[in-house]
């Protein structure tokens, strides 16, 4: 089946304008786009209207306090890491044999949860923060953290979502550019806040923890001229206090995400009521038409970060459907106890997490001796081959499912229907191996910030789709762009191209910057720098980056221009080609090393050979990666921006090998076309 429906044609290059191809959107909107849902005009609507309606319905869950902790087995977070997904028995059982039971998820149902909402937003109102005005949220995802955005969505109060792997100074720039008033925190995120005093200050006049202050950061805020509190002290400054909630349009701005960008300061994405009220209605339809609905009984895990577009709206989506949301306790080596005691229905993951899965499984299969190897590759093997030949997931290998993989499922409690992953490509052979054994379907799904996250997503019980981020969804426009100067053609018998993206889901620019806004949006349509193919079924795939900037495993963004400048003044370097892709979590690089300066070192350490054996010398690269790790250090880059494997080519790169233009810019594809095997080398290695 054809996923996708043509709704306008393509046309040849004209005017100076590369040509594009024909326009597509999802044969789940063949009649249209889904209307809007009466009375959901505003994301304060879909919380409102989810109290209305399910009023008892537990909301926001953490796990229970006894005598101060969370109650955990004696030892387990030294045990319980990510791997522990490679277990076949299940976690409660585990805990049950050898330790205490963990503590229970203790929940507060939508009522609950808008009384808090309505103190909180009483609290803001009484501050002077107006409709318009802007708070930010900074920590890991918690029921604070919806409670305060809800506050937020109630009053049209921006919400600012503050996080600091854009970089040291990231959380400094977002409060004054964003002219943040009130900015809550985790109460141990506190201090990076008081780092940013006093140049914040010039806006920032409120902080409030959403645990307890100390004296001492009391003392350092007044300071200041400003005033913190703890979370229940600013429960009760509008106590006694009533505010109308006020009129809020669909146009509205609801939140400023702040992303990175391929140089400079991070930009602020403004997305409006509508981007996200659209977007639930897309997700909606989408679901329904592949008979996965929502319903008020499932159960999500929140442990992505709520300060990224994806987790976002996931969880608007949960409360649209007065689901339940339970946090996790910022603790990746306790994740699965959590999850194991919580038991989701629906979990969404970033790659990085689903290889940790896949290694972990693959790695208890090798250790389970012959018989449960030979067992579990049968198994696999004839399960698959039934979903390849049109075979659900869920009939293709029941009895193998009850005897096998069942306890894989209950490693990630025994519920999960849906496993959704984004963020970054997903491995093929990951992909494949999870949709046979997890009991579950895994689908991928491709958006940005500025697409309001969902913008393409595969299908359940569709192989095809492997390797793929599936139709787009049904609320959006695509079509592709051509790019001649990297030879991709929107109109040729395979069309790849840009993808561009038309819809209301998209955002309403970058704030402040509107000459960015303008470079991205061209006739209503966001180009996404992204290149992507046409698949035969209306799938998508993305196949390249049209600037030269990538993601890697995790999800994070490199601007690989700026990092070769920056390592690029390393003394013994010449020259220096970084790279890195959505598969890998580091960064490796080729260099062309300072011949006179590697020759110098050669002789003071007692390296013999010439300049060709020297560079091959493991003594040598270990030196210039060191080099390299100082001048990362020095200018202070994320962790992820340093390389950790190093291959040094005594031969410049050149433009007699076709590395180079004649303007001595690097070719990057070539380059990765002629030192393929020397990557693939150093990533082995190093892992």
């Amino acid at each position: 089946m054809r996923y996708l429906i043509e709704v306008e044609k393509g046309r040849e290059a004209a005017d100076g304008r590369p040509s594009v191809g024909s326009t597509y959107r999802s044969v789940f909107a063949k009649d249209g786009f889904p209307p809007p849902v009466p009375g959901l005009d505003c994301c304060w609507d879909v919380f409102r209207m989810s109290v209305e309606r399910f009023p008892d319905n537990p909301m926001l869950g953490r796990r229970e306090i006894v005598d101060g902790k969370v109650s955990h087995p004696l030892m387990l977070s030294l045990m319980l890491d990510i791997y522990f997904f490679l277990t076949f028995c299940s976690i409660d059982s585990l805990v049950s044999s050898f330790f205490f039971q963990p503590g229970k998820y203790v929940w507060m149902t939508y009522k609950e949860v808008y009384d808090i909402v309505t103190k909180v937003g009483a609290s803001i109102r009484s501050l002077g923060v107006e409709q318009g005005g802007r708070c930010g949220i900074y920590g890991s995802n918690c029921p604070e953290w919806v409670i305060s955005m809800e506050a937020c969505n109630a009053h049209g109060i921006y919400c600012v979502p503050l996080y600091d792997t854009l970089g040291a100074g990231a959380v400094e720039f977002i409060l004054c550019h964003a002219e943040v008033r009130i900015a809550f925190a985790e109460e141990k995120k506190i201090g990076e806040v008081l780092k940013t005093l006093p140049r914040s200050s010039k806006f920032l006049k409120t902080i409030v923890s959403f645990g307890k202050v100390t004296p001492e950061q009391r003392d350092e805020v007044e300071k200041s001229g400003l005033a913190i509190y703890s979370w229940d002290e600013f429960l009760l400054l509008g106590s006694n206090k009533k505010y109308d909630i006020p009129t809020k349009k669909k146009t509205d701005i609801c939140t400023i995400m702040y992303t990175s960008g391929t140089t400079g300061d991070p930009k602020g994405v403004m997305i409006s009521n509508d981007s996200i009220v659209t977007l639930i209605a897309g997700v909606d339809r989408l679901l329904y038409s592949v008979n996965e609905q929502l319903h008020e009984r499932d159960v999500y895990l929140s442990y992505l970060p709520l300060a990224h577009i994806f987790d976002r709206v996931i969880e608007e989506l949960f409360i649209f459907h007065g689901a339940s949301i339970g946090f996790w306790r910022g603790d990746a080596k306790l994740l699965v106890e959590d999850i194991g005691v919580l038991k989701p229905t629906i979990f969404c993951a970033v790659p990085r997490v689903l290889d940790r899965i896949y290694s972990g499984l693959q790695a208890k299969i090798s250790a389970g001796g012959f018989l449960k190897s030979m067992l579990f590759n049968l198994a696999y093997k004839y399960k698959f081959y039934n979903m390849t030949k049109g075979s659900k997931h869920e009939e293709a290998a029941a009895i193998f499912d009850k005897i096998v993989f069942n306890k894989v499922k209950d490693g990630l409690g025994g519920r999960v229907r849906l496993i959704l992953s984004g963020a970054a490509p997903l491995a093929i052979h990951v992909e494949e191996f999870l949709r046979v054994v997890t009991c579950a379907h895994v689908l991928q799904g491709y958006g940005l910030t500025e697409t309001c996250a969902g913008t393409f997503v595969s299908l359940p019980n569709n192989l095809s789709m492997l390797g793929t981020v599936g139709p787009p969804v049904p609320n959006v426009d695509v079509r592709l762009e051509s790019v001649p100067e990297m030879n991709y053609d929107a109109l040729s018998e395979v069309p790849r191209g840009e993808i561009c993206v038309r819809g209301n889901t998209l955002f309403s620019g970058y704030y402040k910057r509107e000459d960015l806004t303008k470079e991205a949006m061209i006739d209503g349509w966001f180009h996404t720098g992204d290149i992507g193919e046409w698949q035969p079924d209306g799938s998508m795939k993305i196949i390249d980056r049209k600037k030269n900037i990538f993601k890697l495993s995790q999800g994070e963004y490199v601007a690989v221009e700026n990092l070769e400048n920056v390592y690029g003044l390393v003394p013994d370097v010449d020259s220096i080609w970084i790279y890195g892709n959505s598969f890998e979590s580091f960064l490796v690089a080729i260099v062309n090393p300072n011949k006179q300066a590697l020759e110098h070192w050669a002789e003071v350490n007692g390296v013999s050979g010439d300049f060709s054996a020297i560079c091959e010398n493991p003594k040598a690269k270990e030196y210039i990666l060191e080099e390299l790790t100082k001048a990362a250090k020095e200018k202070k880059l994320k962790g992820f921006e340093f390389i950790k494997a190093i291959h040094l080519d005594p031969e410049p790169f050149d433009m007699e090998r076709d590395l180079l233009t004649p303007t001595y810019k690097k070719k990057r594809p070539q380059l990765l076309k002629y030192y393929q095997s020397v990557i693939d080398n150093l990533y082995k290695s190093a892992k």
